[in-house]
């Protein structure tokens, strides 16, 4: 397994584009967040505003790239043939799947908390101006409160997880385009279906269901109690959904030919 890691790290690093793609999920996620918090306002106490979702809002950009960083760990390798090499290197397949997902989960963890902190550092220093402030009832962000920092950390956790629902959607379809317009349905299309949908229940429903709304979940720090689904309840959603694709990736892996 030892070698397994760091022949995957290797093959992570040494790609250029795998680089430009971690600097994409800080890039994208502090600059979304950042004009979201710049565009919010709260002119009166009460406003119902949440300061800290609205800092990690840049969360839904970034897990782009997340995915797409994901999709390539497997479809370049299909691509190129170079997954035969990596098979006959290391013939047990369920640890080329575990090496894999345990390099692309600490390089998104790493990323991501980067990217989770530089946003609400970004909050902190622009909310007050947007008028959250202690006069509204809302104190400057800060980790140190209980909302504020299980927002921070599901936020890490929510990335880390899209990148092991899309390695696994990749080892199942083994193509880089296909399996990223699959990821990339899955968190999108449910919310917009929510918005379609006119029966409340069901609207409550694909909510719960859908990866990315329940996930995300876990950043509301303001009336939790009228949420669809809890935050960390919302989180293990995601987690089965992961879970899931991981475990359909990882059969076929070891049913196929590479």
């Amino acid at each position: 397994m030892r070698r397994a890691g760091h022949a995957e790290w290797t093959k992570l690093r040494t790609d250029t584009a795998n680089a430009w793609l971690v600097l994409s999920l800080v890039a994208l996620t502090v600059a979304a967040g950042a004009g979201v918090a710049m565009s919010s306002r709260c002119d009166a106490p009460g406003c119902g505003g949440d300061p800290a979702r609205l800092s990690l809002t840049g969360v839904m950009a970034g897990q782009v790239a997340v995915a797409v960083l994901a999709v390539l760990t497997v479809g370049n390798e299909y691509g190129t043939g170079m997954m035969r090499t990596t098979l006959t290197a290391v013939p047990r397949r369920l640890t080329v799947l575990s090496a894999k997902a345990a390099v692309l989960t600490a390089v998104t963890l790493a990323a991501a908390t980067v990217s989770v902190l530089g946003s609400l550092l970004v909050g902190r220093l622009v909310e007050p101006g947007r008028g959250f402030t202690r006069e509204h009832g809302y104190p400057a962000l800060s980790l140190t409160d209980g909302p504020t920092l299980r927002a921070a950390a599901g936020s890490v956790l929510y990335l880390a997880l899209i990148g092991l629902l899309s390695l696994g959607l990749a080892l199942a379809v083994r193509n880089s385009a296909t399996a990223t317009g699959i990821v990339l349905a899955l968190l999108f299309v449910f919310p917009i279906l929510a918005q379609v949908v006119a029966d409340p229940d069901w609207q409550r429903h694909l909510q719960q269901f859908a990866p990315m709304t329940a996930g995300l979940a876990v950043q509301a720090t303001v009336g939790t109690d009228r949420l669809p689904i809890g935050p960390w309840q919302g989180l293990g959603v995601l987690a089965l959904w992961a879970f899931a694709a991981l475990a359909a990736g990882g059969r076929l892996l070891r049913l196929r030919d590479a």
